[in-house]
């Protein structure tokens, strides 16, 4: 055993560890490297857990474990914060404060965490964790903590981890781990020897070799005397399905059990997955040592088991199996008088307020509570949290129209810094789809799914959303911010440059009457972009005075996105060199702030350039890398495809490349992206001329041609008109 006392929360670990002893090694030598990040992913059931209990079990330095739960009130940072505090206070390093901005926080937490070195963190379900917990990850894989080692458990889930993060996949047993798993079940539970091979290929086929189905199996077959007849039959095992297996084997477990000892597990799976008698007996009207006793004889038939001196139902799934059970009116009460219990707490928990609010189908008080949840999150840094709680208020068709007016406005701010913008974006479009929607609220809900659309890579469904909403926007800052989007030339076809430069007029109108300086720089960064597009001469001048000066004192964020911004315009204009000063500019100013909404950006600007320099060392895999992670910028993802077709024709892929190019124009059309669309298009038609299809190549160089005059920029289509004339 380590030196780890009860307080830092070890998973447990019963019994000896079977099996897996490739993975394990492999597992100690991924956590033997200075300032490692690991991550075990896995289905669930599949002993994920297990296996961080076997390998901290013997850790030299101290363990601090992070449950995610999504069911946790919001707070950025939330399961680390609790572990630590578990550890003792949090005192040394940094002040935590979880109203900071979000990069303050994380070196917040990265310097308390230096300041608790050598440490192991561990974090469970990392799938359930708060946005700022998955961004401290790649935090600090981009800034290593020496003496810190981090251990991740997930399901498999949207997210890509950082390239820096190793991974480690957790399988399903084999079948012959699966006979020693139940052969030493057996033997702990003094029901004879090895179990025979008809046994173990049926127990390994209705299990498909998930250990904790597996457990749960054997532990039934021997409470109810079932184990000799199993293996005499074991085709037997090979009618039920493992859903209904699980469900199957708790059910016999808790015929065991009195039927006052049912419901009161069954509350307990309402109330989560902890089971504390307290609660339970005031749910049910019952007494304390009642309850207890209940709990005991569930924590006998292997229902529950302690850890941190609580009582925790074995596994997320038997929680499940367990509610589910409950019978449905009985359900829906449990959870109406869980919520009126939670209500006498202060602070309210409005997180768990709305889950058990939901449950009981209490539209009103799930909707009351799910705002407020939001609210907090919102207040806290955590948009993507917020957007889940308001997603969630969605559906209630017969709520009052200025309450889903009300939700949908702010579902809409949040929805844009997070990756819930896919869901979003329909109950966005259903409620502009009503007349009588009010003008104010059709202009704000209008600019957010303009926006969302946009970043979806949807760009001229974005844009005229925008144009759309434009004239009911009321206030002058939030115009002043959708003309300045409006007004760069580099997003849809159809625009002319007269139109983007009479926006940018508009804009900087509205941002005077406004008054408000970070109105003034949005429309000062598309000034400067349009004049970067038009190639004026003046325009580098221009943003040199701008970052040299005063202008963005007390904006450092604004600052790096200015840079990042004009660096593209740069690029898309053929300067090179003043695009690749901006970048770099840009990767410091994001760094210093830690500003990640910006980093893929910052990434893609530096992959652009690294090809017009055709500096391909590790460029391919790069460029695969990013294309892995989509949900950091989906708009970006046509772009890089354009930047890896275009190195595969260059590396002599020919094949490769032209479908490349092909496929990102034929999505750029389709979506009225004019950028990429006129360099995939002069690409395709360098290739085309490269190859012998001169008919088609020009033709393809035309296109680019007729795009750039269209959009009254010549300079875009410079490459393409060189190629017509050679």
């Amino acid at each position: 055993m380590s030196h780890l006392a009860a307080a830092f929360a070890l998973p447990t670990a019963p019994g000896s560890f079977v099996g897996r002893a490739g993975l394990l090694a492999a597992l100690r030598a991924e956590l033997a490297r200075p300032s490692a990040v690991v991550l075990l992913t896995g289905e669930p059931g599949v002993g994920k857990t297990r296996l961080v209990a076997e390998v901290l079990d013997t850790s030299p330095v101290p363990v601090v474990v992070a449950h995610c739960d999504d069911l946790r009130e919001p707070q950025p940072l939330g399961p680390l914060i609790d572990g630590l505090r578990l550890t003792g206070p949090l005192v040394d390093g940094p002040p935590l404060d979880a109203d900071a901005e979000r990069a303050r926080l994380l070196r917040a937490m990265a310097g308390l965490l230096r300041g608790r070195a050598p440490l192991v963190v561990a974090l469970e379900d990392l799938q359930m964790a708060d946005p700022a917990t998955v961004e401290l990850v790649e935090h600090l894989v981009a800034y290593p903590v020496e003496g810190l080692t981090v251990l991740i458990t997930t399901r498999p889930s949207g997210w890509q981890p950082p390239a820096g993060v190793r991974q480690l996949h957790v399988s399903a047993m084999t079948r012959d781990e699966v006979g020693s798993l139940a052969g030493a079940l057996l033997e702990r539970h003094d029901a004879a020897a090895e179990p025979p091979g008809r046994f173990v290929t049926h127990l390994y086929e209705r299990t498909a070799g998930i250990p904790f189905l597996i457990e749960e199996v054997v532990r039934s077959l021997v409470t109810d005397g079932d184990v000799d007849r199993i293996r005499q039959h074991p085709e037997v095992l090979a009618d039920v399905a493992v859903p209904a297996l699980l469900r199957d084997v708790l059910l016999a477990r808790l015929r065991h059990l009195g039927e006052h000892t049912q419901e009161i597990l069954g509350a307990a799976a309402v109330v989560g997955q902890a089971a504390d008698p307290r609660p339970l007996a005031a749910i049910l009207g019952s007494d304390d040592r009642t309850v207890a006793a209940a709990l005991s004889q569930a924590v006998d038939a292997g229902l529950l088991h302690e850890r941190d001196g609580r009582l925790w139902f074995r596994h997320t799934l038997a929680r499940q199996v367990v509610h589910e059970l409950v019978p449905p009116v009985t359900r829906g009460m449990l959870h109406l008088r869980t919520a009126r219990m939670l209500e006498e707490q202060q602070p309210r928990p409005v997180a768990r307020l709305a889950h058990h609010y939901r449950l009981a189908g209490s539209a009103a008080d799930h909707v009351r509570n799910a705002e407020a949840a939001a609210d907090l999150a919102t207040a806290q840094g955590d948009d993507a949290t917020a957007a889940r709680f308001l997603l969630g208020t969605t559906g209630y068709p017969a709520l009052p129209r200025p309450v889903r007016v009300r939700l949908a406005v702010k579902l809409g701010r949040s929805a844009i810094e997070s990756v819930a913008q896919s869901d979003a974006i329909p109950v966005l479009r259903r409620l502009l789809a009503d007349r009588r929607l009010p003008p104010g609220a059709r202009g704000e809900l209008g600019l957010s799914l303009g926006r969302m659309l946009r970043q979806q890579g949807e760009a001229r469904a974005g844009y005229e959303e925008i144009e759309r909403a434009v004239p009911y926007l009321r206030q002058h800052a939030r115009r002043a911010r959708a003309l300045a989007v409006l007004s760069a030339p580099d997003t849809v076809v159809g625009r002319h440059l007269t139109e983007h430069q009479r926006l940018c007029t508009e804009a900087a109108e509205a941002a005077a009457l406004s008054g408000d300086p970070a109105a003034t720089l949005a429309v000062l960064i598309a000034r400067l972009s349009l004049s970067l597009e038009t190639g004026d001469p003046g325009a580098l001048p221009a943003i040199a005075a701008a970052l040299a000066g005063e202008t963005f004192a007390g904006y450092p964020r604004e600052r790096a996105r200015a840079c990042i911004n004009w660096a593209q315009g740069a690029l898309h204009t053929g300067q090179v060199t003043a695009a690749a000063e901006l970048t770099a500019t840009g990767r410091r100013l994001v760094d210093d702030a830690d500003y990640e909404r910006l980093r893929p950006v910052v990434e893609l600007t530096e992959l652009g350039l690294d090809l017009a320099a055709d500096r391909r060392t590790d460029l391919t895999a790069r460029l695969l890398h990013f294309l892995a992670r989509p949900y950091r910028l989906p708009q970006a993802m046509a772009d890089a495809r354009l930047y890896l077709a275009r190195l595969r024709f260059r590396e002599g892929d020919t094949e490769v490349a032209e479908a490349g190019m092909r496929e990102v124009i034929a999505e750029a059309t389709r979506v009225g992206a004019v950028w990429p669309l006129v360099p995939a298009r002069t690409a395709l038609a360098e290739l085309l001329l490269t190859t012998g299809s001169h008919a088609e190549g020009r033709a393809e160089a035309q296109a680019a041609v007729d795009l750039a005059e269209g959009k009254g920029l010549r300079t875009w289509g410079a490459e393409a008109a060189r190629l017509l004339v050679t």
